[in-house]
């Protein structure tokens, strides 16, 4: 049943809108609102438990519905997405399985994978779809800003454009790209070989953090790499996907995907 306030505001004639109610319906939207924080000067910055707000799922855990791929190499199975190679199906060209949401520009994403010790691959981001011109069959080549993983943890969290600029930043550096000359060094994170320490053989967390021209690479909250790019013929946004690689049989899986658009 309606609240009475409702019936009589949907009996009255509009030229005789009794302002009083008007203005009553209105005040629990107002109430309802988020106060802004008011900072204090003991306040420190805070971890927080899970995501913050605006993260949507990208993957239902259950099928590739929204994702595009070759089902040769990628399939669903117990809430995972995975992308394996064996000694039957080697490959001569990297491939993709690329999500069809959206073509993102600033955002946030998480995910979580696991890979096993000879595999390699990555997370994209800002890319395009290319043709390939070793394997003309592979429809799922992309172009675009990676952020590197390997099993051997030589690579993971690299800023690495495939088929593009290529290393724009390694593990622990913090670079300015131009366009006009080699990345630049500004700052550095830690040492490469001690922050690749702290990925696990297991399940590992992704954080990308990608704001206007500035990207950051996160992995079990430790940032690996950051870039500054402000190369003019940088892309600015486009899809995501995530690759096998070249080389030996292996297998990834990711689970957990979110995504927030800025």
């Amino acid at each position: 049943m309606l609240p009475v306030a409702w019936i009589e505001l949907g009996a009255m004639n509009t030229g005789t809108l009794n302002r009083r109610l008007f203005l009553g319906l209105l005040t629990p939207l107002a109430t309802a609102q988020v106060l802004p924080y008011v900072p204090k000067q003991s306040d420190r910055p805070e971890a927080i438990e899970g995501d913050e707000s605006g993260f949507e799922s990208i993957f239902d855990g259950k099928t590739l519905d929204g994702w595009q791929g070759d089902s040769k190499y990628w399939r669903v199975a117990d809430g995972l997405m995975t992308g394996e190679i064996t000694p039957e199906t080697v490959i001569k060209s990297n491939t993709f399985i690329i999500w069809q949401g959206s073509t993102p520009e600033d955002f946030e994403l998480k995910v979580d994978y696991r890979i096993t010790p000879e595999g390699n691959s990555g997370i994209n981001y800002r890319s395009v779809v290319i043709p390939d011109k070793v394997t003309l069959a592979n429809r799922f080549a992309m172009r675009g800003y990676q952020c590197d993983i390997d099993g051997q943890n030589r690579y993971t969290g690299n800023n690495y454009e495939e088929k593009g600029r290529l290393f724009l930043a390694t593990r622990g550096e913090v670079t300015h790209v131009t366009g006009v000359r080699k990345p630049v060094i500004l700052s550095r994170l830690g040492d490469n070989m001690a922050l690749g320490a702290r990925i696990e053989a297991g399940w590992n967390s992704v954080h990308l953090i990608v704001r206007g021209n500035v990207m950051i690479h996160n992995i079990n909250g430790q940032m690996l790499s950051m870039v500054i790019d402000d190369d003019p013929g940088r892309q600015k946004k486009g899809q995501i996907g995530v690759q096998v690689h070249v080389g030996p049989p292996m297998r990834v899986d990711y689970r957990k995907w979110r995504l927030k658009e800025l």
